[in-house]
């Protein structure tokens, strides 16, 4: 079994490739990448190295040959109509060259998605035309990133000792990169069959006094969370529109642990 993961010079590729080589020979592992100026950290860990850019189709038929399971990462491109593009190109150069069984990173729960304006939405799209393909399938749905924490100026609270937000239910069933690439290595270096859909969120949510509580103890002072309707950032825009409050057994079954906790998922924020 030969397994390649796009995007592998990408945050989540790295890092799930590192969990592999905890599971697999590295002979095993391919990395497909765009930079190749960046494949010696990989090529020194004996990983083989190619070339794999979503913009150039002759690139994918040639990285893909002797594949059995191809990991996409979806692409970061801004556009989604140019994501759904470049997503079909690797779609239709696996199925040439003879790739058996697809993995799929998406987004959770896209089907309680607030989000009316577009009869699908990028994953749903490209995990469709998975499907259409006929090659053995596995969506990981990855939850939210905790790095949208990044924007809500945790460093700040700490300081003034209020976390201010925007009015709002809020609940997240946020997860860390590090728990999405052990999850995704687990299910890519078990030889199952496919055909299977994993919601990789958290198994429970916590809210922005939950929050406040956790920069309390870091800080060793109060702080206290308060909802301000003149917070305003695009972030609350883009989380009203997606499903940050369902939860799922299936990251933490993978892992055979639990996500990791808050406090230690904000770290990195706040230090």
């Amino acid at each position: 079994m030969t397994i390649m993961i796009t995007g592998a010079t990408g945050q989540l590729g790295r890092l799930i490739i590192e969990q592999l080589r905890q599971r697999l020979p590295a002979g095993q592992i391919v990395a497909g990448i765009r930079r190749m100026e960046q494949a010696a950290d990989f090529r020194e860990k004996g990983i083989e190295v190619r070339y794999a850019d979503y913009d150039q189709p002759a690139s994918l038929d040639e990285a893909f040959r002797g594949i059995s399971r191809l990991l996409l990462i979806s692409s970061s491109h801004t556009d989604d109509e140019v994501r759904l593009a470049q997503h079909k190109r690797v779609i239709d150069s696996a199925k040439r060259g003879g790739v058996r069984h697809l993995l799929y990173t998406g987004f959770a729960f896209p089907q309680h998605s607030t989000d009316r304006s577009t009869p699908g939405n990028v994953h749903t799209l490209t995990e469709q035309a998975i499907i259409e393909s006929g090659m053995d399938y596995t969506f990981l749905r990855n939850g939210l990133y905790m790095d949208f924490v990044g924007v809500l100026g945790l460093k700040e609270a700490i300081s003034s000792g209020v976390l201010a937000t925007a009015p709002g239910e809020w609940r997240f069933n946020s997860v860390t990169r590090a728990d999405l690439a052990l999850a995704s290595a687990a299910v890519l270096g078990s030889g199952e069959s496919g055909n299977q859909v994993y919601e990789l969120a958290a198994s429970r949510t916590w809210d922005f006094a939950d929050l406040a509580e956790v920069l309390t103890e870091v800080a060793g002072k109060p702080v206290v969370h308060v909802q301000d309707a003149s917070v305003q950032h695009w972030i609350y825009t883009w989380l009203r529109k997606l499903d940050t409050d369902s939860t799922s057994g299936d990251l933490e079954r993978l892992m055979g642990r639990p996500v990791t906790p808050l406090r230690d998922s904000i770290l990195p924020f706040i230090v």
